[in-house]
């Protein structure tokens, strides 16, 4: 065993060779990276996942006990979701949404035990992954929208909204918020080279994100990033870098002002921007509308103490819940709808206690706690039950919260030792 009281840690486990942590670290990234492209099945993701998945579990993966209430939580919304959709079973959509459920448990568990330890590296390749993958994204759906790829315009847009390489436009609209939070970070952040490229890179993602025309993408990227930064400049560790954060997010809103100006000056952007951009859809309005499916919803759920299953709402109703709280109680009764939210808000509780405990990673943290609140927020309006995107955030909120928790009891533990701590450490 090796003892280090490096960056106020105390830990105790084996290192690894140079070669496994190296390989192990390449597999974040890809992890980060292949979540952009969905739009065939079996994804990418699927497979990085389980092949890093074998890995780790290979070369060593710990299960914490603060992990508990985590995988107790998610057990309990699935087997909710299992047990109401016994009679279904028969439906090969039904089976296969089920599956999905327990993977999508299964990759925020994993993630949560892999950023829990090597926590700043791993999460530094984490973010490259996922700012890699998001341009990727925002490239693809640029280009099909403005022809720019031979055929890809049918293969790359929907209904005359950018979807790039995922199958629904509102989607590769919510995945690319994390991303582009990431390089807006990095933005106001990082020296000139770095800044270029990522300012680069958040601007091909805020592009993306306006012609994939999602209202709930964009309120999504507007307030996250406002509250991503307010945090940043909470928790600078100097009059220079807070200043520097005011400067340069200051440039970057001029610059989107200036880019929104642009796309609307072209008429068939700015005729699509009216209407999505409309609070008086006709989906939304009236007694079977988005909101009414809601109260009506909420009725049936109490008066079914398994719910109704899987994909069943739209039975009942014109559309399907778009409600991702609602969805829970319908698709897995009452252990699922109070279980889902359960582990939901805990996880934000959670991550807000830590959120100011100065660590190595507390500008991702930071980045990827807004997004997450982002996406619970929108959950109310939209079902994000089955994003691949949203159970990363959990998981590697978690992760996060369990190394907070052990570098602050470490930082803790070295205080309390005093000048003997260095004792532990081994020599350079």
């Amino acid at each position: 065993m090796t003892y280090t009281a490096a960056a106020g840690e105390l830990t105790s486990r084996p290192i690894a060779p140079p070669g496994v942590v190296a390989l192990q670290r390449a597999l974040v990234w890809l992890v980060g990276a292949s979540g952009a492209i969905v739009f065939i099945e079996p994804s990418p993701y699927e497979i990085v996942t389980l092949a890093s998945a074998a890995v780790f579990i290979a070369t060593g993966l710990r299960l914490r006990l603060v992990f508990l209430p985590l995988l107790l939580l998610l057990f309990l919304v699935n087997l909710g979701y299992t047990l109401s959709a016994i009679p279904l079973l028969d439906d090969s959509k039904i089976a296969n949404w089920i599956a999905t459920s327990w993977y999508m448990a299964f990759t925020a568990m994993f993630l949560a035990m892999v950023t829990s330890e090597d926590t700043a590296a791993r999460l530094d390749m984490l973010r490259r992954g996922l700012v890699m993958g998001g341009a990727i994204a925002g490239l693809a759906g640029v280009a099909g929208y403005f022809h720019l790829v031979p055929g890809g315009y049918d293969l790359l847009t929907l209904y005359g909204r950018a979807r790039g390489t995922f199958k629904d436009p509102n989607v590769l609209g919510a995945f690319l918020v994390l991303p582009a939070l990431l390089a807006l970070q990095n933005v106001v952040t990082a020296r000139f080279v770095a800044t270029l490229r990522a300012g680069f890179a958040l601007g091909v993602m805020a592009l993306a994100i306006l012609l994939a025309f999602s209202r709930a993408a964009w309120g999504g990227l507007v307030l996250t990033a406002a509250f991503m930064l307010a945090l940043m400049v909470l928790t600078s560790s100097s009059p220079r870098e807070r200043s520097r954060i005011i400067v340069m997010t200051l440039a970057a809103a001029v610059a989107g002002i200036v880019l929104i100006g642009v796309l609307l000056s072209i008429d068939s952007i700015a005729d699509m921007f009216k209407q999505r951009a409309s609070f008086d859809q006709s989906y939304d309005e009236g007694r079977f509308g988005r909101f009414g499916r809601h109260i009506l919803g909420a009725d049936m759920a109490l008066d079914l103490p398994f719910g109704i299953g899987p994909l069943q709402f739209h039975n009942y109703f014109p559309e399907d819940t778009h409600n991702s709280y609602l969805n829970a109680f319908m698709s897995g009764g009452w252990l699922s709808g109070i279980c889902y939210p359960a582990l939901v808000f805990t996880t934000v509780i959670l991550g807000f206690r830590y959120l100011f405990v100065r660590v190595p990673w507390q500008r991702t943290y930071i980045a990827i706690f807004a997004a997450f609140l982002g996406t619970v927020g929108e959950s109310f309006i939209i079902d994000t039950d089955h994003w691949r995107h949203f159970f990363l955030m959990l998981g590697t909120m978690w992760g996060m919260i369990a190394a907070t928790r052990s570098h602050q009891a470490g930082a803790s533990r070295s205080a309390a030792i005093g000048p003997h701590a260095t004792a532990l450490s081994p020599p350079p």
